[in-house]
């Protein structure tokens, strides 16, 4: 590797083959967005967007826009699009309520497919909300059910002729480590299970192809690497030879076979559309349009490829910089294993992060010891990486972060 000093960092900047798309992002000045990985920055489009949604479409055609400006068929038309980013056929993604809502979905269908077996096998570590939401769903169900957690390791062998469902997310939301979703699926399947893949980290940043390695159901959300907005909306895959058979049970009426015939009982969309449940929020839909159909226009190879670069030399500088400041490499060192983020442990790591971000670098940090710092590639540029790095280092060769007003815990980390 050439000398890491920042004529060079520049020089890769000056040949960055996605450098275009940083213009079409509103992004603050004196600010190092190293966040991109919980929530997104803000497309220029999408104030347009919102504009017209909200002074033409409603404010002027008001409920005639369901037909005019088809605001009925948005969940399809986003979901059109976020299927080409994770290998899946046009009509087998919806984007529609919270990703949660949408795991809850996904798991009781699985598991009402598989109604002999009763072990979800889930990874314990990793973020919270999957498993809480299983456990609800398990209760529900009158506790029929329990769920088998299981590192990244472990993974494979705990998939026996027991499991219902493998219900895993992609990349790590703490280490941003790599699941092989092949041949995870692929065992699953061996043992007669089901899987569902959560893609909050993976979709719109790395590449996915869900029908090449056979997944069943997946879900993710809008709000990190596709830029739709705080809580923007999420989708839902289920693939097609599982259409007309999976059902799932927030049976609302955008789910029903004809909405507009106002049937008194139920009866389920034949497609897709089924995943569908209540009246879709349609400004926030609207709005994330705009960071979902621009991931779409860019290619997903040299997003990846930037994605790692940034990665490792976000890794390189740390260890070149920061060597003596006890921080410990958390993520996979080799990119190929590695999502779009790099984390680092530090007993120290809340105030550590607190300062950064008064010091204009924005990551974020997950109890108890992680910082973790991502990188989207569409607007990130090298130069940040490198400035990113001296100001971590003087941020601790300062000790500001030992200063009372960074040590103090907010409500959100």
């Amino acid at each position: 590797m050439p000398a890491l000093n920042r004529a060079y960092v520049l020089e890769l900047d000056a040949a960055d083959a996605l450098a275009q798309f940083r213009n079409e992002f509103q992004l603050p000045d004196r600010v190092i967005y190293l966040n991109g990985n919980s929530l997104g920055a803000m497309p220029k489009h999408a104030m347009e967007i919102a504009r017209r949604t909200l002074m033409e479409e409603w404010a002027t055609d008001l409920i005639k826009s369901w037909n005019t400006a088809d605001w009925f068929h948005l969940p399809q038309r986003l979901g059109r699009q976020v299927a080409s980013l994770v290998g899946a056929a046009e009509d087998e993604l919806v984007v529609t309520d919270a990703t949660g809502i949408n795991l809850f979905k996904a798991l009781a269908a699985a598991l009402a497919l598989r109604p002999d077996r009763n072990v979800i096998v889930m990874e314990g570590s990793n973020f919270p909300t999957d498993n809480y939401t299983a456990q609800g769903l398990i209760a529900l169900l009158g506790n029929r059910h329990r769920i088998r957690f299981a590192e990244h390791d472990e993974i494979l062998p705990a998939i026996d002729d027991q499991v219902a469902v493998v219900a895993l997310t992609d990349v790590h939301y703490k280490t941003g480590r790599v699941h092989d979703m092949a041949e995870i699926t692929a065992r699953a399947h061996a043992k007669g299970a089901l899987t569902v893949w959560d893609l909050c980290h993976s979709a719109g940043v790395m590449p996915v192809d869900l029908n090449r390695c056979q997944a069943d159901f997946a879900v993710g959300c809008t709000y990190k690497y596709l830029n739709g907005g705080p809580g923007s909306p999420a989708f839902i895959f289920a693939a097609r030879r599982h259409h007309g058979t999976a059902t799932q049970p927030l049976t609302g009426w955008f789910g029903h076979a004809s909405p507009f015939a106002f049937e008194r009982d139920y009866r389920p969309a034949p497609g897709i559309e089924q995943m569908l449940s209540g009246t879709p929020p349609v400004v926030s839909l609207a709005v994330a349009e705009a960071g979902i159909s621009m991931t779409a226009r860019a290619p997903m190879a040299a997003i990846r490829e930037k994605s790692q670069r940034l990665g490792d030399l976000f890794i390189n500088l740390v260890d070149e910089h920061c060597g003596e400041f006890d921080f410990k490499l958390a993520s996979p060192r080799d990119a190929h294993h590695r999502g779009s983020q790099v984390s680092f442990l530090h007993a120290h790591g809340y105030p550590i992060m607190r300062a950064l971000i008064g010091w204009g670098v924005i990551g974020d940090f997950r109890a108890p010891d992680i910082l973790r710092f991502g990188f989207a590639p569409l607007y990130l540029r090298y130069v940040d990486v490198w400035d990113a790095a001296q100001i971590l280092r003087e941020v601790m060769e300062t000790e500001a972060w030992r200063r009372p007003e960074f040590n103090t815990r907010l409500s959100v980390t």
